[in-house]
C-alpha cells in the first residue's frame, strides 16, 4: 500500500501498518458521483439509511420488517461475525452491480445514523488482536490506528474503525494490494473518508476463495483510474492526503495528519451494490486488513480472534519501489 524503505532509502510499495504490501493502498478513488448506469434503482430504504438524519433502527426492527439476517450472536451477549458461507464463490471477474442491498447488509457495512452498530459487529467489525510482522531489512510505516478500535469518543454515536490507518507524509504513492477492478470512486466531500477508491478482487486475483474488496481513502487528489478499469498488483492509485470531514464540524478536518486508511470487506459473491457514497458487497463481511496477508482461510474475525498468540503476528508480503515483490510469487502486497 504505502511504500517501504530499505537501508538504501528505497521506498517499498506496500505498507499496511508496517505492511509493506499489506495495505497496498489501492486508493483508486474515482470520479464522483459514479455514472448513472452503475447506480441501483432508487430505493426508499436506502435513501433513509443514507440520510443525514433518521431514527435509530434496531436489528430486530430491520429483520422483522425486511427479513434477512446478519451473522450470529456469541455467548455472553457479544456479537460476532459469521464464518464465510460454504458455497463456492462465483468465478466471473466482470464487475456486477446488483440490486439494492438487503437492509441488514446495508446497515452492517454503511453504518448510517439510522443503523444498529451490532449489525456491523456481527459481520466482523471487532478487534482481532492481529499485528503485522515486517521483514527486518525493510523499514515500513506502522499502523497508528488499529482495526475496529473504538471511535465512539470522536463520533456522535457508538462507532468502530472500519480498517487501519498508516500515517505518511503528503504525496506518498499508494498502491493496489492486489490485481483487481475499480468498482467505486468517491470524492467524499461529506464523509470522514474523503477521496476514496474501492477495488474488487476475484479469487483468481488473490488466490483466496472469496471475493475481496479493498478500500483506500484520504487521498490528496482523485485517482486517475476509471470505474471498471483493471489494475495491477502494486499499481499506484493515488497520493496520500488528509481529505475527509470532521464528524463534529461537518467540514474538512484541519487536525487530521496525512495518512492512508485501508479497509477490507469480503463475500462469497462477486455481486455488489453501487450506492451514491459506498460500495456494498452482497452479504458483505468485515475483515481485519492484516488477516488478508494470511492468504488462506479462515479469515473471518471470529477465527482471527481465536488464534493462539503465536499466530497473531502475520508476515507481510511487500513490493519495492522498483516493482520487485517479496516473496516473488505473492499475489498480495
Amino acid at each position: 500500500m504505502l511504500i517501504h524503505e530499505i537501508p538504501s532509502k528505497k521506498i517499498a510499495a506496500a505498507n499496511a501498518g508496517k505492511l509493506a504490501g499489506t495495505l497496498a493502498l489501492a486508493f483508486a478513488l474515482a470520479a464522483w458521483p459514479p455514472s448513472a448506469a452503475s447506480q441501483p434503482a432508487p430505493d426508499p430504504m436506502r435513501k433513509r439509511m443514507e440520510a443525514a438524519g433518521g431514527g435509530f433502527m434496531s436489528r430486530p426492527v430491520i429483520v422483522a420488517a425486511f427479513g434477512g439476517g446478519g451473522g450470529r450472536r456469541g455467548r455472553k451477549g457479544r456479537s460476532r461475525s459469521s464464518a464465510p458461507p460454504k458455497k463456492a464463490p462465483e468465478t466471473s471477474d466482470v464487475p456486477t452491480a446488483g440490486d439494492a442491498p438487503d437492509p441488514a447488509t446495508l446497515c452492517a457495512i454503511w453504518r448510517g445514523r439510522s443503523c444498529d452498530i451490532k449489525l456491523a459487529i456481527e459481520r466482523g467489525l471487532f478487534e482481532t488482536g492481529l499485528r503485522p510482522r515486517f521483514p527486518e531489512n525493510v523499514e515500513c510505516r506502522d499502523i497508528d490506528e488499529q482495526y475496529a478500535i473504538s471511535y465512539t469518543h470522536k463520533r456522535p454515536r457508538e462507532s468502530y474503525h472500519g480498517g487501519i490507518d498508516m500515517p505518511a507524509p503528503w504525496g506518498i504513492p499508494i498502491i493496489a494490494a492486489a490485481a483487481g477492478t475499480v468498482v467505486g470512486k468517491f470524492r467524499g466531500e461529506d464523509t470522514p473518508r474523503g477521496i476514496e477508491i474501492v477495488l474488487r478482487h476475484s479469487p483468481e486475483n488473490t488466490g483466496i476463495p472469496l471475493w475481496i474488496y479493498t478500500q483506500y481513502t484520504h487521498f490528496s487528489e482523485m485517482p486517475k483510474q476509471a470505474v471498471g478499469q483493471r489494475v495491477r498488483m502494486g499499481e499506484v492509485v493515488g497520493p496520500t492526503g488528509n481529505t475527509g470531514i470532521s464528524t463534529r464540524t461537518g467540514r474538512q478536518s484541519r487536525r487530521r495528519r496525512p495518512a492512508i486508511h485501508f479497509g477490507v470487506l469480503y463475500s462469497t459473491s462477486g455481486k455488489y451494490a453501487a450506492l451514491r457514497r459506498a460500495i456494498i458487497p452482497e452479504n458483505g463481511q468485515w475483515m481485519d486488513p492484516v488477516a488478508l496477508f494470511r492468504k488462506k482461510l479462515p479469515l473471518d474475525s471470529d477465527a482471527m480472534k481465536a488464534l493462539p498468540a503465536a499466530e497473531k503476528k502475520v508476515p507481510i508480503s511487500f513490493m519495492l519501489e522498483g516493482g520487485e515483490a517479496f516473496p516473488a510469487d505473492t499475489k498480495i502486497v
